[in-house]
C-alpha cells in the first residue's frame, strides 16, 4: 500500500509546508475519531483540481466502523460527493440534514475543511462519517466527548490544530478511552471521566475533582513537600499543548493537555489521563537488568584478563617453546573474548558495535607477530548481537594468528580483512599474501587447532560456511559467510 507521502507527492501540488501539515494533523487525529465517534477519510485535490484523492484514513475506537474496507489511495471526480466540495469552496463545516442509508446503515456524513495555520490557505478535507446504526440517547460522557470533537474540528477548519509549536512525542500518548477532563477557561474541571477519576483516586484524591482547579488539585497531591514542577502547572491548567508525568504513592499519571481555542480565544482545554503506573515499574525493572548485565560483562572481563594473566605468567616459566607458544595461543583467544564483554559492558543493549572490537583484535595480533606485517580492514561488520559477536571475534582472532605465524613466519607481507554485510548475511575474507598453503592441504583433516576451532565455531555454531583456498598471486585466501540478523 502507498504511502502517505507517496500518494501526495505522486497526486496533488502540495508544497513542502503542506505536506507537513497533513503528516502532523494525521499522526494525531485519532483523537479527533475517538471524540467523534467517527471514521475520518482526508481528500486533498489532485493536480488538476478535478478530482479528490483519499490520502489518509482513521478509524474509531470508541465507536463502530462504517468503512471495514481501507479507500486510501480511492480517487473520486469534483462532484460526486458534494459536501467535500462546499467545505473547500466556502471554507466552512458542513453538515448533512438526513442520515445516508445507500451502505445499508445510517450513516451521517459532515465535512471539514483543513487549513494549514490560521493565515494559511484551505489544503484538503477531512470527512467524518459517523455510524449511527447503535444511535440512542448519549450519555454525560458521549455529550463531552460530541462537544469536544466539534471544538477540535472547529479547530482544523481555522487551522489551529494540529499545533505547530507543539515537541514531538516520543512514547504513546494518552487515548480518549484512558481518562478525559475538560476544563473550562480557569482551569477548573467541568466533567471528569470515570477512568480519569480512577486515575486520580490512584493519585490519592478524596474530593470530588469536578469544580476542581486541576492544577492546584494536581500539585497538592504530588508536590506538598517539595517545589511544584512548573510543566505541571502549565499542563493541568490547559494552557499548552503538552505533556507531563506526576507521581505520588508509587502510582504514575500522565498528562496531555490540548487547549481548545475556537474563534480566536481559549474556551478552556481537553486533558488526556493515562495511568502508566505498571509501564514505568516494567521500565525501572528493565534498567535493573539492563544495570546488572552490563555489571555481569564487566566481571566477566576482569575475570578473563585475570585467567590471561596466569597464563601469561604461567608461559614465562616454562622451558618448553611448544608449551610456551600454547599457553600464548590460550592467552590470545581468551583476550578476544575479554574484548567482547569488555564493550558488552559499555553497551546499553546486548548489541555490539563489532568494527571496534575487529580493529582491537588486529592491533592485538600485530603486537605479537613476529615478523613486519601489516593488516588492514576494509568494509564494516556493524551491529552484531553478542551471541554473534563473542565466536567471531575468536574466529577473526584465530584467522590473523594463522596468516600472521604460517604464512609469514619471519618474513614482512600484507593481510587484508575483507568485509560486506546484507541485512540478512554477514562476509568476510582473510587473505594474506603469504607462502601460501600445502599441496596437500585438507581442511577436513588438518591437524591445526585453530582451524579446527574456526570450523566448528563458523559451521556447528553459527550455522555458517567456510572456505580456504590458495591465492593465485600467492597466499591463502578463508572466506566466511555467516547469517545474521539486522542489529
Amino acid at each position: 500500500m502507498p504511502t502517505l507521502s507517496d500518494l501526495v507527492s505522486r497526486h496533488t501540488a502540495l508544497d513542502s509546508a503542506g505536506v507537513d501539515w497533513i503528516h502532523s494533523l494525521v499522526s494525531d487525529w485519532q483523537l479527533l475519531a475517538d471524540l467523534s465517534f467517527a471514521d475520518l477519510i482526508l481528500w486533498v485535490p489532485d493536480q488538476s483540481g478535478t478530482r479528490w484523492v483519499a490520502v489518509a484514513q482513521m478509524r474509531p475506537t470508541t465507536g463502530p466502523t462504517v468503512y471495514h474496507d481501507d479507500v486510501v489511495g480511492m480517487s473520486i471526480p469534483t462532484g460526486e460527493r458534494p459536501l467535500i466540495d462546499v467545505a473547500w469552496a466556502e471554507h466552512r463545516i458542513c453538515r448533512e440534514g438526513d442520515p445516508d442509508w445507500s451502505s445499508g446503515v445510517p450513516v451521517r456524513e459532515e465535512t471539514i475543511p483543513v487549513r494549514r495555520g490560521k493565515d494559511g490557505p484551505i489544503i484538503g478535507v477531512i470527512q467524518r462519517s459517523t455510524n449511527l446504526s447503535s444511535a440512542r440517547t448519549p450519555s454525560r460522557l458521549e455529550l463531552t466527548y460530541l462537544q469536544s470533537a466539534s471544538d477540535l474540528a472547529q479547530m482544523v477548519a481555522e487551522g489551529r490544530f494540529p499545533f505547530a509549536e507543539e515537541e514531538p512525542i516520543l512514547v504513546r500518548s494518552p487515548r480518549v478511552g484512558d481518562g478525559l477532563l475538560r476544563l473550562d477557561k480557569a482551569g477548573r474541571v467541568t466533567y471528569a471521566s470515570p477512568n480519569a477519576l480512577s486515575a486520580y483516586r490512584r493519585l490519592g484524591l478524596h474530593a470530588d475533582l469536578v469544580g476542581a482547579d486541576l492544577g492546584k488539585t494536581t500539585a497538592d497531591l504530588c508536590y506538598s513537600d517539595e517545589p511544584i514542577n512548573e510543566d505541571l502547572m502549565v499542563v493541568a491548567s490547559g494552557r499548552a499543548p503538552r505533556e507531563t508525568e506526576v507521581e505520588n504513592g508509587g502510582t504514575v499519571v500522565q498528562l496531555r493537555a490540548i487547549p481548545l481555542i475556537v474563534g480566536g480565544g481559549r474556551i478552556g482545554a481537553l486533558v488526556l489521563i493515562r495511568d502508566v503506573t505498571e509501564l514505568r515499574r516494567r521500565e525501572r525493572e528493565l534498567l535493573t537488568k539492563d544495570a546488572t548485565i552490563r555489571e555481569i560483562h564487566h566481571r566477566v572481563k576482569n575475570n578473563l584478563q585475570t585467567v590471561a594473566a596466569l597464563l601469561r605468567l604461567q608461559a614465562r616459566r616454562l622451558n618448553n617453546p611448544e608449551g610456551q607458544e600454547a599457553l600464548n595461543e590460550a592467552v590470545r583467544r581468551v583476550g578476544s573474548i575479554a574484548i567482547v564483554h569488555e564493550i558488552l559492558a559499555q553497551m546499553p543493549e546486548e548489541m555490539v558495535e563489532f568494527d571496534d572490537i575487529a580493529d582491537r583484535v588486529i592491533a592485538m595480533t600485530a603486537e605479537v607477530a613476529l615478523a613486519q606485517v601489516a593488516i588492514k580492514r576494509v568494509g564494516s561488520f556493524g551491529v552484531l548481537p553478542a551471541a554473534v559477536a563473542t565466536p567471531i571475534a575468536m574466529v577473526l582472532t584465530e584467522l590473523l594468528q594463522n596468516a600472521v605465524e604460517h604464512g609469514f613466519a619471519h618474513s614482512s607481507g600484507n593481510v587484508q580483512i575483507l568485509v560486506s554485510r546484507d541485512a540478512d548475511r554477514l562476509e568476510f575474507t582473510v587473505a594474506d599474501d603469504g607462502k601460501g598453503l600445502p599441496e596437500d592441504f585438507d581442511l577436513e583433516a588438518t591437524g591445526s587447532l585453530g582451524l579446527q576451532i574456526v570450523r566448528t565455531l563458523v559451521v556447528g555454531e553459527l550455522s555458517g560456511r567456510l572456505g580456504v583456498a590458495r591465492r593465485d598471486s600467492g597466499g591463502t585466501e578463508v572466506s566466511l559467510s555467516i547469517p545474521v540478523q539486522s542489529g
